[in-house]
């Protein structure tokens, strides 16, 4: 008996080595082929793309150190969480990259968290929108509650000029916030035709679900947007989305006699005027998921597959880029949108001809969106002083006194113009805002 038990313990022993030895081997030959397979798309090998950690091929102490040595690299390169249906260029960091990097010391995971009462904003900079991005991100600090997360797109210049700006804001300021910094990064096979599409870079919101592949919901707006409530109060739209919507967006236009899209457009488009994309609430989940009805195919694509044709087929006919895009297919799945008003999206035409948003008129402007350059010309002066106010404003400071009493004073002063003769209501929900804040800084005190 006892020399059956020896024989039984001994192949034991013999099989547990086998097995061993097999999934070695084949560990080994999995690694090799990843190499083959990075060498043959003309990239290094020696480097994983899907998280970021350079592949450890030698063994002590010196491969320990070609290890340190890739994490001190990763350290100066662009930073990515996303690892999407194209390749990512060679010098840009996966998620553990991520979380080892410079640029990664004060971000966290923007996964799904239960009960995560973030905040997720997103924002596309590209070439001298510095300050104007930053202008909006501290708008969004100043009089937001609830913690926010930036995930902040942008050339690789402005990588570090973010990361300095945003550091030396006062310890206050940034426990308010985490922030992420990505590279600008489009599908490589037409990576030069999606960067000129209307603005540089403007296009790159069209990826976001595919590059922010943890993020459920995202608030997407433009480098020239500033906030005058908190973000969570457009955040909680989300909650009024119904089982069918997956982005909210506002018109582009009120009204349709001064309408762009129903008067000059050669393409489809939502509803009666449009929508305008500077302010885009999404469920991004949603939008990974839905299959997309369309006027190139009887078959639903999803958002990965119907961009490009997209382009392809009215490149020609649209004047506004990405927004077009938006347009025509939510044109083709209308009710996927929810549309809020105007006063979440207030531009120049609501009020360059006279007051054409109803909501703003009786409740103010909750958001303020300075597009065609309006921040940095003469031709909107209103606009221009809330911007400046903002700009100008020390963090700290009494927002009664250093904020909304020299912005009144300015606005006085454009009264020449109509939306000049409208700025109240650009102050009129600033000023609930500033004392509800304020009121907070004294019940803390």
């Amino acid at each position: 008996m006892r020399c059956y038990l020896q024989a039984f313990l001994l192949c034991m022993v013999f099989t547990f080595f086998s097995l061993f030895y097999v999934f070695n081997q084949l560990a080994s030959s999995l690694e090799d082929g990843d190499d083959w397979g990075l060498k043959e798309q003309g990239i290094p090998g020696g480097r994983s793309h899907d998280d970021g950690h350079l592949l450890r091929k030698r063994t002590g102490l010196a491969g320990l150190r070609e290890h340190e040595e890739g994490l001190d690299r990763c350290k100066s390169l662009s930073v990515s969480y996303w690892n999407p249906y194209w390749r990512l260029p060679a010098d840009v960091c996966g998620v553990n990259c991520l979380l080892e990097s410079s640029l990664g010391e004060r971000s966290i995971s923007p996964g799904k968290e239960h009960g995560d009462e973030r905040s997720h904003l997103a924002v596309v900079a590209c070439g001298p929108r510095l300050e104007e991005t930053l202008t909006m991100l501290k708008s969004a600090v100043l009089f937001s509650k609830k913690p926010l997360h930036f995930y902040i797109f942008a050339e690789d210049d402005l990588h570090e000029p973010f990361k300095i700006a945003l550091d030396i804001w006062p310890k206050t300021a940034q426990t308010k916030f985490n922030f992420t910094i990505y590279p600008i990064t489009f599908p490589e096979d037409n990576a030069k035709e999606w960067k000129k599409l209307f603005k540089p870079c403007a296009s790159q919101r069209l990826f976001l679900p595919l590059i922010l592949k943890e993020v459920d919901s995202l608030l997407y707006v433009d480098t020239d947007i500033i906030f005058l409530q908190p973000v969570e109060d457009i955040w909680d739209l989300l909650s009024k989305f119904d089982s069918s919507h997956l982005a909210a967006m506002a018109p582009e236009h009120e009204e349709p006699r001064i309408g762009w899209y129903n008067r000059f457009a050669r393409h489809p488009y939502y509803g009666k005027t449009g929508i305008n994309s500077g302010v885009m609430l999404m469920n991004m989940t949603r939008l990974r998921e839905k299959s997309f009805k369309n006027d190139m195919t009887t078959v639903p694509l999803k958002w990965g597959e119907i961009l490009m044709p997209l382009l392809q087929k009215y490149k020609l006919n649209i004047t506004w880029g990405d927004q077009d895009l938006l347009n025509i297919i939510f044109h083709h799945n209308s009710e996927s949108l929810y549309v809020f008003p105007c006063q979440w999206n207030y531009r120049p035409d609501h009020c360059i001809y006279g007051s054409n948003c109803q909501q703003a008129d009786q409740e103010g402007v909750f958001i303020l969106h300075g597009n065609r350059g309006v921040y940095h010309n003469d031709k909107q002066p209103a606009f221009r002083a809330v911007y400046e106010a903002i700009q100008k404003y020390p963090f700290g400071d009494n927002m009664e006194t250093s904020l909304l009493q020299p912005l009144e004073a300015s606005l006085l002063t454009t009264t020449n113009t109509y939306c000049g003769r409208a700025s109240h209501l650009f102050t009129k929900r600033l000023k609930q805002s500033i004392t509800s804040v304020q009121q907070e800084v004294t019940q803390r005190r």
